[in-house]
């Protein structure tokens, strides 16, 4: 989905009040993390590695030596990487407003360059970001002049305390899964056993599916839509399997220190408490590279640098939100195009 009319003077006036009021809105976090020692800072995008997670895919480009020889490097899809670099150099509050992109995703949520506002914090429970993503829901809010957040019908109210439910309850109650039954201590996954149990809850799905195939399909279809009315929903401990970048819980083994930000039924953040073992960080890379290769036939290479700086990495948390969907939700536009400056041009 796109505007390719977002040009026209026209259009450019009916678009003019979301974009300033984006404007606003980043005015007022930057504010915000000031007042609370947050350093902003402004990682390069040229990377080695786009991430290692199975179903992101990057930009890929070439740099060009002095010598004329080219080397493989990529867009980064987040900062992440080079932010928790900061963190193992001394860093211990940091945020920043980075463009990341993104390929094969396009639509009214989805944009290929995006703006997304990643924070840390060290020698903190991940349970500070909670707050913190309240914080700026309030914000954004205010800045906006807006009174609740809106898309398509859905409506949430900005200014009320997010309500919290773990993945496990959430799938209980909005389908009927015993999410948990399906992962044993050690995080292995039940895959027929959660194929059962859609069979039983008449969610379709594919015979090669995975469990994370499974997993994404309970949540987009029975989950998903339920979240962030009213209020915005913090949906809280993660399965390990889908925490690649998380620690685990130190009550569960099963499930991760990671919760996700809904609101209107859509994502806005996604936060974690930071696995800091590089040998389990390096396992589920590989594990997670494994997958992709399968699926679609590539793979990244692994940031050496990023897996060596992590025994240096103090425990930290950390979060990364959608900025352009935020300010959609607050301007209530139909999609994120209508609250950038200048959309990337639809080849298609």
């Amino acid at each position: 989905m796109s505007d390719k009319t977002w040009w026209r003077p026209e259009r450019h006036a009916d678009r003019r009040p979301a974009l300033l009021a984006r404007n606003r809105i980043q005015q007022a976090i930057r504010g915000w993390l000031g007042n609370n020692d947050f350093t902003e800072v402004d990682p390069a995008a040229l990377c080695i590695s786009p991430g290692n997670e199975t179903h992101l895919h990057g930009f890929a480009t070439s740099m060009i030596g002095n010598d004329g020889i080219g080397h493989p490097m990529y867009l980064h899809t987040s900062p992440e990487f080079a932010m928790k670099k900061l963190l193992a150099a001394g860093e211990q509050r940091i945020a920043a407003f980075s463009h990341v992109w993104r390929n094969r995703e396009r639509g009214a949520l989805h944009h290929p360059e995006f703006t997304m506002l990643e924070w840390y914090r060290t020698g903190k429970p991940y349970t500070t970001l909670m707050d913190d993503c309240a914080d700026f829901l309030m914000l954004a809010a205010e800045a906006a002049g807006a009174n609740e957040f809106r898309f398509r019908d859905a409506v949430c109210d900005p200014y009320a305390a997010p309500e919290r439910i773990s993945v496990a309850d959430a799938f209980a109650e909005h389908a009927g899964i015993d999410l948990l039954l399906t992962i044993g201590a050690d995080g292995t996954t039940d895959r027929d056993g959660l194929s059962a149990q859609l069979d039983r809850a008449g969610i379709a799905h594919a015979p090669d599916d995975n469990w994370s195939d499974l997993f994404s399909r309970v949540l987009a279809e029975r989950v998903e839509p339920y979240l962030g009315h009213g209020a915005a929903t913090i949906l809280d401990r993660y399965p390990l399997p889908e925490a690649a970048l998380a620690r685990p819980s130190g009550d569960d083994p099963r499930v991760a220190e990671r919760f996700e930000l809904y609101a209107c039924g859509v994502e806005l953040a996604n936060a974690f408490g930071e696995l800091t073992d590089p040998s389990e960080q390096r396992r589920r890379f590989q594990a997670d590279m494994a997958e992709k290769a399968r699926i679609y036939g590539e793979t990244y290479p692994l940031d050496e640098a990023f897996l060596s700086a992590l025994p240096l990495m103090p425990e930290a948390a950390g979060a990364a939100l959608g900025f352009d969907r935020l300010v959609m939700l607050a301007t209530a536009a139909p999609s994120v195009d209508g609250v950038m400056w200048a959309p990337v041009a639809d080849p298609g």
